[in-house]
């Protein structure tokens, strides 16, 4: 057999070997490459790299900012009152060949732990609590899912809780109380200016009573404002010391 014959057959093979073997990584992703089974300690960088058939395999993982919608569950608060809370958790990949080698499904498992640890978070809680303090709440959540997660290579960003549906009777209750609120906050603005409307027409008595004449002179005033639209019936009033002055007149 020709020589040169073999020797074609041989670059060719090696060739296709060579870009079978080419696996592209992408600058958001990082290769975790096993050989004959066994994990070498190497993450791999993005770019082209070898990865040699039968004897390594590689696995991408993604190393973005991924957000899960955590579905509708079913709590009961510390007061006993049942409510569906549903919320998103922003998470990252900070050791990629701990999400492969330390769980089986990165994806699943947290998504289940943020359920899991949501419910025990508001179960801690009163209900005025939790719709007053929800930023508080979800840091609580953060901080217990980043703990637990820690060591299956995931860095948890943050958590937002994002709608808290009450029961339709306990919504009635609570829109009757509000509005039983604010009735209360208007009697009280209400008897509070009452109150204030009292004090300056106690300070204006005083300020006439003790000045001679004043009562005269704001008589007139208001005759004056009274007079002064063509449209209204003027009244006049006229003091009792008047009264009194003529009654003397008439009996002398």
């Amino acid at each position: 057999m020709d020589i040169s014959f073999i020797v074609t057959w041989a670059v060719i093979v090696l060739f296709v070997l060579v870009v079978i073997s080419i696996r592209e990584v992408k600058q958001y992703e990082r290769g975790v490459k096993f050989n004959f089974g066994r994990y070498n300690g190497l993450v791999v960088e993005p770019g082209w790299r070898l990865v040699l058939p039968v004897i390594q395999k590689m696995v991408k993982v993604d190393i973005r900012v991924k957000a899960v919608d955590v579905p509708d569950q079913e709590a009961i608060t510390e007061d006993n009152i049942s409510i569906s809370i549903n919320a998103v958790i922003y998470y990252k990949v900070s050791d990629a060949a701990k999400v492969i080698i330390e769980v089986e499904n990165f994806y699943y498992a947290v998504s289940q732990l943020a359920q899991t640890t949501m419910r025990n978070a508001v179960g801690e809680v009163k209900l005025d609590t939790l719709l007053k303090n929800r930023d508080e709440i979800a840091v609580t959540i953060q901080k217990v899912v980043d703990h637990a997660t820690d060591p299956w290579g995931i860095k948890v960003e943050s958590v937002e809780l994002k709608d808290i549906v009450l029961p339709q009777d306990l919504k009635r209750t609570m829109a009757k109380e509000a509005e039983a609120e604010r009735e209360r906050r208007a009697v009280i603005i209400k008897a509070e200016g009452e109150v204030s409307a009292s004090d300056n027409l106690a300070k204006a008595a005083r300020t006439l009573a003790a000045s001679p004449g004043a009562l005269h002179l704001r008589t007139l005033q208001a005759i004056n404002d009274i007079s002064s639209d063509q449209s209204n019936t003027t009244i006049w009033m006229v003091p009792m010391e008047a009264l009194e002055a003529m009654g003397r007149i008439a009996a002398k």
